[in-house]
């Protein structure tokens, strides 16, 4: 393993350490001293599942049984509760402070029981909120549109992460919803899989279902390429996807492009990949691009619009104020960068936490007019 997946492992695993001692120093404040046995069991068990997540995404990049998914999701839900119980720790402080500046004294039992509470709550919440998946309908309006197109819709479907958390029920539920859309096209710019050791071929399957008219189309993202990124276009394939690995194709009269992520993470070779489309000035044209980056190079190649996921919209709060900081207005939905328009999806699945808080999974539905 390369030194720097190594580090950036440590680095996170400190971080969990730390984010559990704080929350066992807060408890232990707030909720007074526990019996010998009580202290070392919560101490054992928060030492314990700060251990889980890291242990559980490693062990399940090399290994795929029944116990390894149980594993993965009980550490993946924890992670999500994790980030609302860290919160509310650090919440309790400056509530019991500013109680003790009013002259109340707090009841400091109940300011960590209501706070947590809140916290559990919220992740529940957020357990149920990532299920829903909604419909969304996007007018899209192209210059240089060829006519036969206008009118149609294109369905526009990122970041399902099929793994350990969403598989063939998952899978299958998603396809159903796209199925009755009816699209004329499909787009799938990028993370179809979650990158963990699983049976692609079972997990795409459904994915077969859905047989437009003018095709099914696929670019890599970032997690298609954690795993092996041959073995999932090679399964997509069979099932009758087009796989754009920086190539452009013309469907019935649209330009359609696609770049890998392992390209579109480079500058240079971003470049080179847009050069050789020879996009035609005033015709319009569409790039799968998986995230919604260095956008420049993708306007001055002539691309109309791009399609991208990624961002998931920062799929649990905070990590939403993080996103929108990195991305810009370009973290979610149909945007313009001078002369390309970009749409973003928040995708419909979750990485990490199968939780989502202050975004929806979506569908989109693309109208061409």
């Amino acid at each position: 393993m390369k030194a720097w997946p190594v580090l950036a492992i440590a680095f996170i695993q400190t971080l969990l350490f730390l984010a559990h001692w704080f929350i066992y120093r807060t408890w232990i404040a707030f909720w007074g001293n526990l019996t010998p046995s009580g202290t070392v069991a919560l101490s054992a068990g928060l030492f314990l599942l700060s251990l889980s997540f890291i242990t559980a995404a490693l062990v399940g990049f090399y290994f795929a049984n029944r116990f390894i998914t149980v594993l993965y999701w009980f550490a993946a839900v924890w992670l999500g509760l994790l980030n609302f119980i860290f919160f509310a720790a650090v919440l309790c402080w400056p509530v019991g402070f500013v109680l003790a500046i009013l002259g109340k004294s707090p009841d400091r039992p109940l300011v960590a029981v209501v706070l947590f509470s809140i916290a559990l709550l919220a992740g529940l919440y957020g357990l149920i909120n990532a299920r829903l998946v909604r419909i969304r309908r996007v007018s899209v309006r192209l210059p240089g549109l060829p006519p036969s197109w206008r009118g149609r819709t294109a369905l526009l479907l990122t970041d399902l992460h099929l793994g350990h958390i969403n598989g063939p029920a998952f899978s299958r539920r998603i396809v159903a919803h796209a199925a009755r859309l009816n699209p004329d096209i499909v787009f799938l710019p990028g993370d179809i899989f979650d990158g963990s050791k699983i049976d692609a071929s079972i997990l795409a399957a459904p994915l077969h279902a859905l047989h437009p008219p003018f095709g099914t189309y696929f670019t890599t993202g970032n997690h298609d390429e954690f795993g092996n990124a041959a073995h999932y276009t090679d399964v997509l394939s069979r099932i009758g996807i087009r796989v754009l690995d920086n190539e452009r194709i013309i469907v019935d009269g649209l330009t359609i492009a696609g770049v890998s992520y392992g390209d579109s993470a480079y500058p240079i070779r971003l470049r080179a990949a847009l050069e050789s489309f020879h996009l035609v000035p005033g015709e319009a044209s569409i790039l799968l691009n998986h995230v919604p980056n260095r956008l420049p190079l993708v306007e001055q190649a002539g691309v109309s619009l791009q399609l991208s996921g990624h961002t998931h919209g920062g799929q649990v709060f905070p990590f939403t104020w993080f996103t929108r900081r990195a991305f810009g207005k370009f973290t979610y939905g149909l945007q313009r960068f001078g002369n390309l328009q970009v749409y973003t999806s928040s995708g419909a699945g979750t990485w990490g936490p199968p939780m989502r808080v202050g975004t929806h999974p979506e569908i989109v539905l693309l109208q061409f007019e």
